[in-house]
């Protein structure tokens, strides 16, 4: 595919987190950039600030009217799997024989052209490919980056770089949902975690475990394969790869973790350069684990020390990664888009560490009917770290509800006493009535329209 060779750009989806990606990056390249999105967000504002025009409703019969102007070889259509088979527009594409592919498919044609670095795990991806993508912006290299997050030091999903200079690098978020992750052909691979996820489409934790070996082959020649001690475990890779891990004996590892003024320091060891007295400017353990692996490639890249130090300093982190909100005195508000059982455990935990003695009030909203069923027992067991929990109805995304399954039955699932299931509404008039102290929100659906109405409670 010569992707650069359509005109109009057509995006079924447009406001998702990696579709937007793809139509700035377009946009940028000077085409005419189109799409439809369910339902309105910031995302979708932005994208319309810069010139690219998105609808909300179905509009098939409208469609005519935006494609007269172009011929049919012209038109570009990207879709995510997040829009149904039956939806109007996607059928009209496909009964008048329009060129249209999936997200992925598009994403892999445009990284075939570079030296690409791709992260791909359950968890930890979106903070690694940017940190990554500011460690090497830092240094000065060419590179472009997708982001599956808004980094908060570019504010924005998408980093650009310049084509016309030679063997520009391509950072990019490898999906392991519908094994979008094997379009990729990477001279960098991390894989930071492969816990099961989406067993709607893999079905068990053996095949989850199969879709990141496969990843892993998609190494080009001469490539580097990164990736965790225990990951490297649980895959039984046979390829050289090189291991990382938060504090045991591996080639790239953190020694003398400690806290010191509200933040992880500590000292980076690495057969490349060691670098001492590390200060990361983001909070959680979890994180002091994913920058170990961000310097590993960078240093793979020819990174020195100082850059690197400075970087990580800096580094602002991800809208809704971790995202302080508020945080002032007796008042501490935390946003998190954790939405499996281990990223829920991790970012508990990193609570629990850095405000030692605060009860913690924590709102998640499950994602996925399927995904709350299949780790239905792990999710009670994470949700039961917290002192209060607070369930909000499971947001379907792409699903239809699932008999039996909702917030109430998981909640059932929970050992703790301090648990209750609410409404939107009613945890806005639930935190004007009684603040809390220490509030984290959880979730990967909706719930982030909550975000901007509890810190107007809270300031």
């Amino acid at each position: 595919m010569k992707v650069l060779d359509y005109k109009l750009y057509y995006f079924l989806g447009v406001g998702g987190i990696g579709m937007s990606a793809l139509a700035r990056f377009f946009k940028h390249h000077g085409k005419e950039v189109r799409g439809y999105d369910k339902t309105v967000s910031a995302l979708t504002h932005e994208l319309e600030k810069e010139g690219i025009l998105c609808h909300y409703n179905e509009d098939a019969g409208g469609l005519k009217q935006t494609l007269s102007k172009f011929l049919k070889e012209e038109v570009l259509v990207v879709y995510t799997p997040a829009v149904p088979v039956t939806h109007s527009e996607y059928l009209y594409f496909i009964e008048h024989n329009y060129t249209i592919h999936k997200r992925s498919v598009v994403l892999g044609a445009i990284t075939k052209q570079y030296k690409t670095i791709a992260i791909a795990g359950t968890h930890g991806k979106t903070t690694t490919t940017t940190l990554v993508t500011h460690l090497l912006k830092s240094a000065g290299l060419n590179c472009f980056a997708f982001m599956g997050g808004i980094s908060k030091n570019h504010g924005t999903n998408l980093v650009l770089g310049d084509a016309k200079l030679p063997n520009p690098l391509f950072v990019v978020e490898a999906d392991e949902y519908d094994r979008s992750f094997l379009t990729l052909e990477p001279y960098i691979a991390l894989i930071t975690s492969v816990d099961a996820d989406h067993l709607d489409i893999y079905g068990d934790d053996g095949s989850v475990k199969e879709g990141y070996r496969l990843f892993a082959q998609k190494l080009r020649p001469g490539g580097v394969l990164l990736v965790k001690k225990n990951v490297d475990n649980d895959l039984k890779l046979t390829e050289h790869r090189l291991i990382y891990s938060l504090n045991l004996d591996t080639e790239y590892r953190a020694e003398s973790i400690r806290v010191e003024d509200g933040r992880f320091v500590y000292d980076y060891k690495s057969p490349i350069e060691d670098i001492p007295t590390v200060v990361l400017g983001l909070p959680g353990m979890h994180n002091v684990e994913n920058a170990i692996a961000a310097v590993a490639i960078a240093q793979q890249l020819g990174v020195k020390g100082d850059v690197i130090k400075e970087a990580l300093r800096s580094f602002k982190g991800v809208k809704r990664r971790f995202d302080y909100r508020v945080n002032a005195p007796g008042r501490i508000y935390i946003d998190d888009y954790a939405h499996h059982p281990e990223e829920l455990k991790a970012t508990i935990n990193s609570v629990k560490y850095l405000h030692p003695g605060i009860k913690i009030t924590g709102i998640f909203q499950p994602h996925l009917f399927t995904r709350t069923r299949d780790f239905a027992d792990d999710f009670a067991e994470s949700l039961d770290l917290l002192d209060e929990c607070i369930l909000l109805d499971i947001y379907p995304a792409r699903e239809k509800p699932i008999e039996g399954i909702s917030s109430e039955w998981l909640m059932g699932k929970m050992k703790s006493k301090n648990k209750k299931c609410m409404s939107k509404e009613q945890v806005i008039a639930d935190i004007k009535q009684n603040p809390r102290k220490l509030l984290l929100t959880m979730g990967a659906g909706d719930i982030d329209q909550l975000i901007e109405q509890i810190e107007a409670i809270l300031l």
